[in-house]
């Protein structure tokens, strides 16, 4: 069975001076205010690299999390921040950054770096995703 989800985007008025809303059809997001400002300033709502930054944190942690228990760990927190970078002179994400920090119980190292580096290179956005992506993963 093929898994569908989807989104608005409402968009009014010019690339600059114009304003959007962007609603979820689980509607956490509810005609959530985006703009020029908020894409590209400090504008209060949100904007699509936060959404992708968001997507590609709690997507990787959830594979991590699968990804541990495969392996016979279970994680007693799993802490990811996703930080994407947009290259306006490209027109392009060209990054997606991930902090990594996280508390399992028994394993190793070695183990811990393994298993990580395969959730970032196979969970879903990872893959969706065409931008140079890193890991830095801390063992707490």
């Amino acid at each position: 069975m093929m898994i569908k989800r989807n989104a608005t985007a409402v968009w009014k008025g010019s690339g600059k001076e114009g304003s959007g809303a962007l609603t979820t059809a689980s509607t956490v997001l509810d005609s959530t205010q985006y703009s020029f400002n908020t894409r590209f300033a400090d504008g209060k709502g949100t904007n699509p690299e936060e959404l992708i930054a968001a997507a590609h944190a709690g997507c990787f942690a959830m594979k991590l999390s699968f990804d541990l228990n495969e392996a016979g760990f279970t994680a007693d927190e799993i802490n990811a921040k996703a930080t994407v970078v947009l290259d306006p002179s490209k027109g392009e994400v060209t990054e997606s950054n991930i902090v990594l920090t996280a508390k399992i119980p028994n394993i190793t190292e070695e183990q811990f770096q393994q298993i990580a580096a395969g959730a970032k290179a196979n969970c879903p956005i990872s893959k969706l995703l065409k931008a140079s992506i890193s890991l830095e993963a801390t063992l707490a």
